[in-house]
């Protein structure tokens, strides 16, 4: 199979305007990039349509891609469709998973209040799968799950947890509806470790500036926060995710 050298080539151009949310929303695609991910993806329950290969790399023989077009590219053609400074020579064309409606029955789960930083998303993202939780509701003004710096910062917990955009205020009724404590985190909250584990809860985190909205602290059960004990303002709020998640959960 030749490989496409052309970075005018209609399929690389297309390819390439999914770097923007429209485009992916417009779609339904979005891009995977990286050898480790791409397996992820291969794994889960997502639609991989097409494997696009640096030419003379070759697909590992475990994997499972009968379904699955493969496309050979130049190494500059490959350029032109990563994001990274260093490509594995490997992106995926994936479609979007069709989201379901998360039932807030008794789980855990994690709603974003305005949280815009890619890295910060996508670190929330891996620590709330590899915790169990059971769904993430995106609010207002989050950055989106298929962002490309998203999906590489959350290392594959992406196509492994259940996410959904919704107003958090909508999402904090149905929690008090199904009998869910409900955290914020502000800085006049309760200590965190004054809390005892929960079998169910759901956590707010909130922007990394201005932190959750007044209106969802003033709905929540209890807000919560982490002591500073040396001269930093404030924690990252991946950090104080994975912190506050794991105390609730206990275990």
């Amino acid at each position: 199979m030749e490989p496409i050298s052309s970075i005018q080539n209609a399929r690389i151009k297309a390819w390439r305007k999914l770097f923007k949310k429209r485009e992916r929303d417009r779609s339904g695609l979005f891009l995977v990039e990286g050898v480790h991910l791409v397996e992820e993806a291969l794994k889960a329950p997502v639609n991989v349509k097409v494997i696009v290969l640096v030419e003379g790399k070759d697909i590992p023989e475990q994997w499972k891609v009968k379904n699955t077009e493969i496309v050979y590219v130049t190494e500059r053609v490959l350029q032109e469709l990563s994001e990274t400074e260093t490509p594995q020579g490997m992106i995926a064309v994936c479609e979007q998973p069709e989201l379901k409606n998360i039932v807030f029955d008794q789980g855990k789960y994690v709603l974003l209040d305005n949280i815009q930083d890619p890295g910060n998303l996508g670190s929330i993202l891996r620590t709330a799968e590899a915790a169990g939780i059971q769904g993430v509701i995106f609010g207002e003004g989050c950055a989106d799950p298929y962002n490309g710096k998203v999906v590489r910062a959350t290392q594959g917990a992406l196509f492994h947890i259940s996410v959904q955009r919704m107003d958090l205020s909508e999402a904090v009724d149905l929690c008090k509806e199904n009998n869910i404590p409900v955290f914020g985190t502000s800085l006049s909250g309760s200590t965190y470790s004054a809390i005892a584990p929960q079998d169910s809860f759901a956590l707010i985190l909130g922007n990394e500036g201005a932190g959750v909205h007044h209106d969802l602290l003033h709905k929540a059960d209890q807000n919560l926060y982490i002591p500073i004990y040396g001269q930093s303002e404030s924690l990252n709020v991946s950090v104080a995710a994975g912190i506050l998640i794991y105390h609730l959960r206990g275990d």
